[in-house]
């Protein structure tokens, strides 16, 4: 994915820090093994750049995708993150790599434990997992500086928007459920917010209803 994706961030992010660019998010994903969030039996796929199922009608992005949408997010070393759909816990990871902490939702209860697992196994103790509506946020944690949607919503969930800080920024797939939906990149500013549609993709739905309102945090060892 080329062209407006990668020219949106040039200057200072959150708090007046340089978000991760390129070759800092490319060198984070060079780090962050993809086989360890694949199931066993497709970790031999995992350097293609294809989208692969990771069980219960879900996915994990194609890296290409990962990258573009961790680069338009404008992700900078202090800045406190809410992902939407945890899925494997890959993307999770890679941001946990590049900010001081990430907060992620996940609807399907199975998905979320494996996921902490390999949080947990990685020592990425800067991210705390929840099972729980990703459409409704983490009002409790609120406000986040950046927020990532990982699955496509018809429209840009009301309190996503309210839970972002004056000046933050939301990534999201936002369209149809069965068809191409459009990447957008939101910019909560003091008299609303300023939309970019920057690409044509396709995500599995965001699919809304809770398993459970508890919060799983590994416990806080070290800080970024």
């Amino acid at each position: 994915m080329n062209g407006p994706v990668h020219a949106l961030w040039h200057g200072g992010g959150a708090r007046g820090e340089v978000p991760a660019g390129r070759a800092e998010i490319e060198a984070a994903m060079g780090a962050l093994a993809r086989s360890a969030f694949l199931p066993p039996v497709l970790a031999e796929h995992a350097g293609l750049d294809a989208a692969l199922p990771i069980g219960f009608g879900q996915t994990i992005s194609q890296p290409s995708i990962v990258l573009a949408m961790t680069l338009a997010l404008g992700v900078t070393p202090r800045a406190k993150v809410l992902e939407i759909g945890t899925g494997s816990g890959y993307q999770a990871a890679l941001l946990a790599s590049l900010a001081r902490r990430v907060y992620t939702i996940e609807r399907i209860k199975a998905l979320a434990e494996l996921a902490e697992a390999r949080l947990r196994a990685l020592g990425l103790w800067n991210v705390t997992t929840r099972l729980g509506d990703g459409a409704l946020g983490w009002p409790e944690q609120a406000r986040f500086d950046r927020i990532l949607v990982t699955a496509a919503c018809p429209d840009l969930p009301a309190p996503l928007l309210d839970q972002l800080v004056e000046g933050g920024v939301l990534v999201a797939p936002v369209g149809p459920p069965d068809g191409v939906q459009d990447l957008v990149r939101v910019v909560r500013t003091a008299v609303g917010v300023r939309q970019t549609r920057l690409a044509a993709v396709r995500f599995v739905p965001l699919l809304r209803g809770s398993g459970s309102a508890s919060a799983h945090s590994a416990p806080t060892v070290r800080s970024r």
